[in-house]
């Protein structure tokens, strides 16, 4: 039986805590119910059509139908590193990394039958059936050997099945660390080794199927022939490796030639019959024997954040079992259909066009083996039809490639999907690309721009709609200065015969009002707007006086010369304002300003001011509250001026 594992960098990120599995989200597949915190090792069983997977962190292993669905597990294990299962599938061999086991179950039932323990101070790691036995890399930081354990081998008899120290010497074959292994049911003696330790790649195949390993081939050097060995796969059929699920390279004469690649992923597995299965990120892509494009791609997760950490095909080539994440939640996934072909499907249509005018639409489907005469289903969507608008069906040409005609009535974004329906061989596919229709503008107007209005007037502002297709409502928006009050949505409504929709602003500050036409199929959305001004509400009261008479025709407040005046300002309140206080003195007929200065304004919106005395009668003076716009601190209203108070000065 075909066995995989996790690759050398991953098994050693998990083992030591170094580095954590990249995730896999589920993918498009059939349900399953098998989970795992730490992949140990994935392997199939055509006798039972059985999956087994390992839970190297819970010390255990799961067994699942070809659906996916769970029947049966054992645990009470160590940290199950990896798994293999008898040729004749009846019996089924963990790694036990942890305990320096190897652990011999029944396939059928999960039950423990022997336990045989390795001499060793890291291992066994990976384990693999071929020539009869059970092979396994053991070993240490700085050195990695190859073991067997043979099943005719009774301990009984006083003689151990375990044999260690079976790698061959010499050809600078050596190991730094338990290496991957890997077998082929087509070749059953024949068993491949590879490992990367630092810059330096070994790789060897070996023939087990006599006494002791002999060498085949073997490599040991830079990266030249490999970027580094964190995958290898035998080749059925054929004297080759696919090192990383990319590279494939031939072995003859002890030596090993590269000879291909499939384009670039990071490990695979390898069908009976030559399909391969490769990991990349968060896809797998199945791949005829020497294509250079994929046959299938099954999305598995979002890439960039999640990832495929181990696979395997079933024995018959039928389907592809995956483990797929989030991290520490590994989920054991059902790819069917491996050899259905994944089309590619292209539209291309023009970035704008004119209503009512032809348009032409462009694309490409790329398929293996295309029947000819298929025909694509083409669906127009717009603002007439949000639902989509079938239109006639379009026949792909020989080279793949199609092309429609169309005048879209309804403008705005127009998209146009094409989808191919899919037959026995190929899964269906859908793309689509969006069109920016012309639309007319449409008149609209909203009155009383750069108007001033005192606090607190009612205003009317009126929206003009002119002419358009179906839609006749507008929105009426009021946004106040400041950062106290959001933008609200005062009225919307249809616009009367006459085109118009009035509304009422409560001009207690400066106001942007908006009208909105949101547009229809053959008119475009427009928005105009009017800046409305507030003035501040401000009003004076003086204070301390004695009476209040008249000087000619003015009325003035009467002070004793000694008597310090109270000016108290009522403003409507923003946080931060100031009110600025005037003051001038009447002299030889003239009024002359003698002070202007700023004082906050209290959140009860009062600001109370002492004038000094001035100590002598006579003095005629006048003072006023101003609001500034943009000097008072804030922009929220515009300027208002408070009227004057008149002050005199008695004995």
């Amino acid at each position: 039986m075909r066995t995989r594992s996790i690759s050398t960098a991953t098994a050693l990120a998990v083992l030591f805590s170094s580095a954590a599995l990249s995730v896999v989200a589920a993918g498009p597949a059939s349900a399953a119910t098998v989970s795992v915190s730490a992949p140990g090792g994935i392997v199939t069983d055509a006798a039972l059509q059985r999956v087994f997977v390992g839970d190297a962190r819970a010390g255990k292993i799961l067994a699942a139908d070809y659906t996916g669905a769970l029947v049966d597990s054992v645990d009470g294990l160590g940290w199950v590193f990896d798994l293999a299962v008898s040729d004749d599938g009846a019996t089924l061999y963990a790694a036990d990394s942890e305990r320096h086991e190897i652990v011999v179950l029944d396939a059928a039932t999960l039950d423990i039958k022997a336990r045989h323990t390795i001499a060793t101070d890291l291992g066994p790691r990976y384990v693999a059936f071929a020539g009869g036995k059970v092979w396994f890399t053991y070993g240490d930081q700085s050195d990695g050997d190859l073991g067997s354990l043979d099943p005719a081998v009774d301990p009984a008899s006083g003689t151990d099945p375990v044999t260690l120290g079976q790698l061959p010497e010499g050809h600078n074959v050596n190991l730094s660390h338990p290496a991957l292994l890997d077998t082929d049911p087509s070749a059953p003696g024949v068993l491949a080794v590879g490992q990367t330790y630092s810059s330096s790649d070994s790789m060897a195949v070996l023939d087990v199927s006599g006494t002791a390993p002999q060498l085949t081939a073997w490599y040991f050097g830079d990266y030249t022939l490999n970027n580094g060995i964190d995958d290898i796969d035998l080749v059925p059929g054929a004297s080759q490796v696919l090192v990383n699920g990319t590279d494939r390279d031939a072995y003859a004469d002890g030596k090993f030639t590269a000879v291909g690649s499939y384009p670039a992923g990071r490990r695979a597995d390898i069908a009976p019959n030559g399909l391969v299965a490769q990991v990349d990120g968060a896809k797998v892509a199945v791949y005829r024997p020497d294509a250079t494009a994929p046959r299938r791609t099954y999305v598995t997760g979002t890439a960039g954040t999640q990832d495929t950490p181990d696979l395997a095909w079933a024995p018959d080539s039928s389907r592809i079992f995956a483990l797929t994440g989030p991290e520490n939640d590994y989920t054991l996934k059902v790819l069917t259909g491996p050899t259905v072909n994944t089309p590619t499907l292209t539209v291309n249509a023009p970035a704008k066009a004119t209503r009512t005018k032809p348009l032409t639409v462009t694309g490409k489907l790329t398929a293996d083996e295309l029947p000819a005469g298929t025909r694509l289903q083409v669906t127009r969507t717009d603002l007439d039809s949000p639902s989509g608008h079938a239109l006639p069906s379009v026949e792909v040409k020989e080279d793949g490639t199609y092309s429609f005609t169309n005048s879209p009535p309804a403008g705005g974004t127009v998209t146009y999907k094409v989808s191919y329906a899919g037959d026995a061989e190929h899964v269906p596919a859908a793309a689509s690309d969006k069109v920016e229709v012309s639309r007319t503008t449409p008149a609209l107007t909203l009155n009383n721009n750069k108007k001033t209005y005192d606090y607190g007037k009612d205003v009317s502002f009126t929206a003009h709609l002119g002419a358009t297709y179906k839609n006749r409502t507008v929105e009426i928006w009021v946004d106040p200065y400041g950062t106290d009050r959001p933008k609200k949505l005062l009225k919307t409504g249809k616009v009367n015969s006459a085109g118009n929709l009035s509304a009422t602003v409560d001009m207690t500050r400066d106001m942007i009002v908006t009208a909105v036409f949101k547009g229809d199929a053959r008119y475009a959305p427009r928005t105009v707007r009017s800046t409305a001004y507030g003035r501040a509400r401000v009003s004076t009261a003086v204070s301390k006086h004695y009476k209040t008479g008249r000087i000619g025709s003015q009325s003035y407040y009467w002070f004793r010369k000694n008597t310090d005046p109270v000016l108290t300002t009522t403003m409507n309140y923003y946080p931060g304002r100031k009110q600025r206080l005037d003051l001038q003195v009447l002299y030889q007929g003239t009024w002359y300003t003698t002070a202007s200065e700023y004082f906050a304004v209290a959140t009860n919106g009062k600001s109370a001011v002492r004038l000094g005395a001035p100590g002598e009668a006579g003095i005629k003076a006048r003072i006023r509250s101003v609001y500034v716009d943009g000097t008072s601190g804030d922009n929220v209203n515009s300027t208002a001026y408070g009227s004057w108070k008149y002050l005199y000065f008695s004995n």
